[in-house]
């Protein structure tokens, strides 16, 4: 009885300690990102003077109004949504397609190419190289640089392996007994039984092409092919915040500055993934524990 109560004791304190724990790692995650909604909504003279930690002092939307107006920024909006939806799903299309080929114990080199698939996940030859390809490839100022580089992944193969390997083979009889040839198998079986590691791949990569930035700053040089994360870049820098400044009408400048116009800029630039990203959080989730666990 007493190694009980002593058990329990400790379970409660190591519970109490834990939760206290989650909190403070919640709240160091959380908190930057309050204080940069908070400065955003509040006027940008007055938050000059600092301050401001919890709610708007002065609550004004000028900063985001000098967003909007912004010639680039809905071009920049467009581009990303655009490069988003044409991506994720040739993404999901190409690496599947592949992934289903390494399912096959039949497949011709299959350790080969898993091992040099495997050596590129941990290696690779450089920017400059890199850069060099894109070139060659006539893909500088082009807006397939979003889409062609991008529409295969080795780590994304392996997570559909892993559930590839888990479907019967007995699907696969079936649908050649019909008269269904590989590719027939692949989308009219395959694909609608790995519903749940397709969402999850898609999700992976739509948040990854909405949040890219390096992309287009390395390879693009026309500014209206540049995604809105690369002008959120562009506004951090100064090189367009002062442009936007220097274009507005003179009554709202002076409610604006340089940093209102920065933290607005990264609201807009960033609240439609996080708006999304807690409904679609239990396929990420999902994502990573596929194959993990087996009944």
């Amino acid at each position: 009885m007493y190694s009980f109560k002593r058990q329990s004791a400790s379970s409660a304190i190591f519970e109490i300690f834990n939760s206290v724990l989650m909190l403070i790692v919640c709240f160091v995650t959380l908190y930057p990102i309050w204080y940069v909604i908070v400065n955003a909504f509040n006027d940008g003279a007055d938050a000059m003077r600092g301050g401001i930690y919890w709610w708007p002092r002065q609550f004004s939307l000028d900063s985001f109004q000098a967003v909007f107006r912004s010639e680039g920024i809905m071009t920049a909006m467009g581009v990303t949504v655009a490069k988003t939806l044409i991506g994720t799903p040739v993404h999901v299309f190409f690496t599947a397609m592949v992934a289903y080929a390494f399912s096959r114990r039949e497949l011709v080199g299959r350790k080969l190419y898993m091992f040099i698939g495997t050596v590129t996940m941990f290696f690779g030859g450089g920017l400059i190289p890199y850069y060099l390809l894109i070139r060659d490839l006539h893909l500088l100022d082009n807006f397939l640089v979003y889409i062609l580089p991008a529409a295969f992944s080795f780590f994304d193969l392996i997570i559909f392996l892993s559930f590839f390997r888990e479907i019967p083979p007995g699907l696969e009889e079936a649908a050649k007994i019909d008269g269904a040839n590989d590719f027939k198998i692949f989308y009219k079986v395959i694909i609608p039984v790995s519903m749940p590691v397709v969402a999850t791949i898609a999700l992976f990569h739509g948040v990854y092409q909405w949040n890219d930035y390096f992309t287009g700053m390395i390879f693009i040089n026309d500014t209206n092919l540049q995604p809105i994360q690369t002008y959120l870049y562009r506004v951090v820098a100064q090189s367009s915040s002062n442009q936007m400044l220097a274009s507005m009408p003179s009554g709202m400048a002076v409610s604006v500055t340089s940093q209102s116009l920065k933290l607005a800029t990264m609201v807009v630039t960033t609240a439609p993934i996080v708006f999304v990203y807690p409904f679609l959080q239990k396929y990420f989730v999902k994502g990573f524990m596929i194959g993990s666990i087996k009944e």
